[in-house]
């Protein structure tokens, strides 16, 4: 059974290849997208409840045992961002055909599309740090062609912008993986976890610590490193921009989570209280953007750098509640943000343009779309009973447990701000009098909905069906606070 691990991997990467192949026969192109996407979606579902009734799963690439050959760890964390990535890539595999032209569509989309996905899946599952370096990779160079799709000013200018960043952080990738194999011998996650409590350069460890910090804080968007963010996600065209929202800082604080959990536990007070005076600025700076502009694909791309925030803020507080707290915000951020990411593509496209103050009075033309959003906003902020209340209530009791003060009452504000900004969407571009001058397309709209309720369908109920989906949350937590549990299920004899 632990061959299942590498599907998540393998079937978008042979699905890419496949679809390269057919890139120009456009309906067989969107077909095929589309039953990919389900098969690989109800594989990760079978794999997310095997794992969670039956543990981790292991595979050894070519029977080399842990840790001499390439591992793939499917535990309960990784899995679960794997379904929720494929969660996600079946609303953008539906939401495609109706938001892409047919000459972006014959660029490769889908294939680009599928091989994104395999990247992103294989950072969370695998146990090595090079393969993650390596799957790092992978999700760049489709995201590179996707940033580009369609060929406008604005995406190349922000797509060099894109890249010089992501080659100078994977740059700086490799030269952390040389410096910890220098130290420890190994690039194997659970061997390095082991090997670094023995190790008595604990200064040299700490200073390698926070290089690969700076490196994952770069792919997570993290203050200061999160001027390139905005405009590169809101530039490209919706469907990319939901992926690129959803998943890819995700993976950068997936990175963190994972290896200050397991490898850097040795200087808590030091790199912690770090993480904690970063995630206050992080939401800080991140909601001043989002009320900056009147641009409502900006205002949709600077939310999500609080959200790395509060994610960052689970981290730095580093106790079970709080740790749950961001495994909880995390998978609801990674949906709603594909949901509104989706939902301001749609809006922009049907009112034609993105600038909020030529809007007004949408909600007459398109009241589905409208309430949406309305819903959207509410879970975005963190309204109760929705899902971004649950991760949020659980970081706020991590932190006044650990009386974390300030960071609570940023959080707080923060929350409050969000709210705000989404809501001045809502009322400039949905509310007010009916706009004549707009051409009303119920049939485009239509073709919008369907994705994107999907997505909010999930997201109200990861809020409301909190009482299901916490036990499993709560079960990562201890495992990550108990890093030992990783190093024996892979080191194992």
């Amino acid at each position: 059974m632990s061959n299942l691990a590498i599907l998540p991997i393998l079937i978008p990467l042979l699905a890419g290849m496949w679809l390269a192949f057919i890139a120009k026969k456009l309906p067989l192109a969107r077909g095929s997208a589309k039953l990919l996407s389900i098969l690989n979606l109800a594989v990760a579902i079978y794999i997310f409840f095997h794992v969670q009734q039956n543990g981790t799963l292991i595979l050894e690439m070519g029977a080399w045992k842990a840790p001499f050959g390439i591992i793939i760890v499917g535990d309960l964390l990784a899995v679960t961002l794997v379904l929720t990535t494929n969660l996600v890539a079946i609303a953008a595999a539906f939401f495609a055909p109706k938001s892409l032209s047919d000459k972006q569509e014959g660029f490769y989309f889908y294939a680009f599309f599928f091989w994104l996905i395999s990247g992103v899946s294989g950072a969370f599952l695998t146990g090595d740090l090079f393969n993650l370096f390596v799957f790092f990779e992978v999700l760049l160079m489709a995201s590179y062609a996707l940033i580009v799709l369609g060929g406008g000013k604005a995406q190349l200018r922000e797509s060099i912008k894109y890249l010089l960043l992501n080659l100078f952080s994977s740059m700086l990738f490799v030269t952390a993986i040389a410096f910890i194999y220098a130290v420890v011998g190994t690039v194997n996650m659970a061997q390095i976890a082991e090997r670094v409590q023995e190790v008595e350069q604990q200064g040299i460890l700490t200073t390698i610590a926070v290089l690969l910090f700076f490196v994952f804080a770069t792919k997570a968007a993290v203050f200061p490193l999160y001027y390139w963010l905005p405009n590169s996600y809101s530039v490209p065209n919706p469907v990319v921009s939901a992926l690129f929202g959803a998943l890819l800082t995700k993976v950068g604080i997936y990175s963190i989570l994972r290896v200050f959990t397991l490898i850097f536990t040795h200087e808590p007070g030091l790199t912690h209280n770090l993480f904690l005076w970063l995630a206050g600025l992080t939401m800080i700076f991140g909601v001043i953007g989002a009320l900056s502009t009147h641009n409502v694909k900006l205002i949709v791309a600077y939310n999500i750098i609080p959200a790395v925030g509060f994610m960052l803020m689970g981290i730095g507080i580093f106790t079970e509640t709080a740790i749950s707290g961001t495994v909880y915000y995390l998978v609801h951020d990674m949906i709603i943000k594909g949901a509104l990411f989706l939902l301001v593509g749609a809006l922009a496209h049907l009112a034609g343009t993105s600038d909020l103050r030529k809007m007004g009075g949408m909600i007459h033309h398109y009241p589905f779309l409208g309430w949406m959003f309305f819903l959207a906003s509410l879970v975005l902020a963190g309204i109760p009973p929705f899902s971004g209340f649950i991760g949020k209530l659980l970081l706020l009791q991590g932190g006044l447990a650990e009386e974390e003060v300030i960071i609570v009452i940023v959080t707080l504000v923060t929350s409050l701000l969000i709210l705000f900004s989404m809501i001045r969407i809502f009322i400039g571009a949905f509310w007010g009098e009916k706009n004549e001058e707009i051409t009303v397309n119920k049939r485009a709209a239509d073709g919008y909905v369907w994705p994107i309720a999907g997505l909010l369908a999930l997201s109200v109920t990861l809020g409301v069906g909190a009482e299901w989906f916490y036990p499993a949350i709560q079960s990562i937590a201890e495992y990550l606070m108990a890093p030992e549990l990783y190093i024996d299920s892979v080191l194992k004899e």
